[in-house]
Formats: C-alpha cells, sequence, structure tokens
C-alpha cells in the first residue's frame, strides 16, 4: 500500500476528544473513564457553564470531522492557545481553505457556523476542565508516540497501524496518500478513524501504565468479559474463516436487535479480538485477530505467574 504513514500528538486532538466525549456522551459506558467522569466535571462546573457546554450535544456529529481536520492542518505539537486563538481571530474563509482540501463537499456557510458555535465553547471547555489535565495527558502522548516512532523503522506501515490499533487494517483505498496515528487518552479503549479526501486520521488509545501489580490487567479483563458472552463466541467463530460485512453479520445474527448487535462488537473491538478491514467510510469489514488469542494467553499466564 502506497501511502504516507504519519504519528502525530497533540493537545488540540485531546481538547477535541474530550469535549466530544462530555457533550455527546457518545460510548461514555464503554470507555475507561466511564460515566463517573462526567459526574465528576458536572459537580465542578457551574451550572450555567454546563448549559452553554451542552447546547452543542444536538448539533452534528459529522461538525467533529471538520474539527479534526482543523487540529490537523494545525501540524504536530500544536499548542490548544494557539489554536483557540485563531478560531478567534482568523476569518471563516481562512479555515475554509484550511478544510477544503480535506472535505470536498464542504461549504463557507458550515465552515462559518462550526467556527462561530465551536469556538466559544471550546473555549470555555478548555478554561474549565481540559488547562487542568493537558501537561498529564500530554506525557501520556508524548511517550507513546515516541515508542511507535520507534517501531516505524522495525515494521511495515500496514502492521504498525494493526498493532497500534489493535485491529485496524486499512485496505487498498484508491487515491489515499496519508495515514495519520494519534495517540489518545480520553477515547481509551476505543479506535475512532476519520476519512477525508487522500487523508485517514487514526486515534488509538495509549497504554496507560498499571499501578497496582496485583490488579490483573486492564486488556485481560476486556478479553475474558468480551469472551463471557456466548453471543460474542459465535461473533468470533462467524468471522474466522474471512472477513463479513456488517450485513452479512446482521443477517447471520438476526435474532439479535442492531444496537445489541454493534454493543457486541464494540466489546470485542475493545478487547482486542476484532480487526476492522477499512475500505471507505461505508464500508467496514470485520474479521478475527489472531494475535488476540494470543495476546489472552500471555496475560493470563503473566498474570497467574505460570
Amino acid at each position: 500500500m502506497d501511502y504516507d504513514l504519519k504519528i502525530d500528538v497533540s493537545s488540540v486532538y485531546e481538547l477535541l476528544d474530550s469535549f466530544m466525549l462530555y457533550v455527546t456522551r457518545k460510548w461514555i459506558t464503554n470507555l475507561d473513564i466511564g460515566p463517573d467522569w462526567v459526574r465528576d466535571i458536572d459537580e465542578r462546573i457551574p451550572p450555567l457553564k454546563i448549559a452553554a457546554l451542552r447546547t452543542a450535544a444536538d448539533w452534528p456529529f459529522n461538525d467533529y470531522d471538520v474539527l479534526y481536520a482543523w487540529a490537523y492542518t494545525h501540524g504536530p505539537a500544536a499548542k490548544v492557545e494557539l489554536f483557540l486563538r485563531d478560531m478567534e481571530s482568523a476569518t471563516a474563509e481562512e479555515w475554509f481553505e484550511m478544510a477544503a482540501p480535506y472535505l470536498p463537499n464542504f461549504t463557507l456557510d458550515e465552515c462559518r457556523r462550526i467556527k462561530d458555535g465551536y469556538g466559544p465553547l471550546l473555549r470555555l471547555w478548555h478554561d474549565q476542565y481540559f488547562r487542568h489535565v493537558e501537561s498529564k495527558m500530554l506525557a501520556l502522548l508524548i511517550q507513546d508516540a515516541s515508542e511507535k516512532k520507534l517501531l516505524q523503522s522495525k515494521m511495515d506501515s500496514a502492521a504498525l497501524i494493526e498493532y497500534a490499533s489493535g485491529g485496524i487494517v486499512i485496505q487498498d483505498i484508491p487515491e489515499l496518500e496519508t495515514v495519520v496515528l494519534l495517540p489518545t487518552v480520553h477515547h481509551r479503549p476505543i479506535n475512532t478513524y476519520c476519512f477525508y479526501n487522500k487523508l485517514i486520521l487514526v486515534q488509538y488509545p495509549v497504554d496507560v501504565p498499571v499501578e497496582n501489580e496485583d490488579e490483573p490487567p486492564t486488556l485481560l479483563l476486556r478479553m475474558t468479559k468480551a469472551l463471557s458472552d456466548p453471543v460474542r463466541l459465535r461473533l468470533l467463530r462467524y468471522v474466522a474463516d474471512e472477513p463479513k460485512s456488517l450485513w452479512e453479520i446482521q443477517s447471520e445474527f438476526s435474532s439479535q436487535s442492531a444496537d445489541i448487535l454493534m454493543h457486541h462488537l464494540l466489546m470485542l473491538r475493545v478487547a482486542g479480538l476484532l480487526r476492522i478491514h477499512l475500505r471507505d467510510e461505508q464500508n467496514e469489514r470485520f474479521s478475527i485477530r489472531v494475535d488476540g488469542a494470543s495476546e489472552l494467553q500471555m496475560f493470563l499466564e503473566s498474570y497467574i505467574r505460570l
């Protein structure tokens, strides 16, 4: 596959991640931070400011594709304060020119709405929450990105993407020029990705050090929890021989509702037991991640000390 692989790290992505998760509550029950994170923030932020932030809850979720594209245009190691100042001072036309190469159907009216709507709220979010956690988060992001950059000389791009993300496989995508790996803390343990014109941004969860060696590793707990459900075991068996589309999976498991089935797939994904084959934004296929089975044995033996 002929594309350039970059490993980027910037607090701006983490600012956007945390804002999106707090405002939309998307995936929150499946994340390591969990619902308690939301409740803790609600207790520390004045109600009027919470109400202001929550106005964005009903805005189009695709807005975040634009915000992440803007973060990417600011380059590696971009500073949050610079990003926020630019949102406040630069014109909508200037922001439109930054995003247009990556979002062909983007319009100036959309650009103006997103810039004027999210700019003040991101500033508020930074003042009320993100600036208090930024330094700790950034240290983890820099350390993990440095480790992945060391691996670039030892692994081909496809293998490094699959390893870092725990299962994302990028198929042959015409005209794809760049894949950017972005470490993330708030999204742990979920991988997310944004498709753009000739570009894909892949966010992968960083490894957070274990504080108590007597406790089972988080990944081991995710694996054993994922494998404790018979439906999820049947799913792994179904995708073991060849990658299956979501439509094929839904047809095979028609007794499961779409929401429940997506929950099962997510549980297997975060446990590192599924591969996701990306061809385009609307075409995902799933297969078993064989490395996940060997990792389960390794984590189990290491913890039990066999």
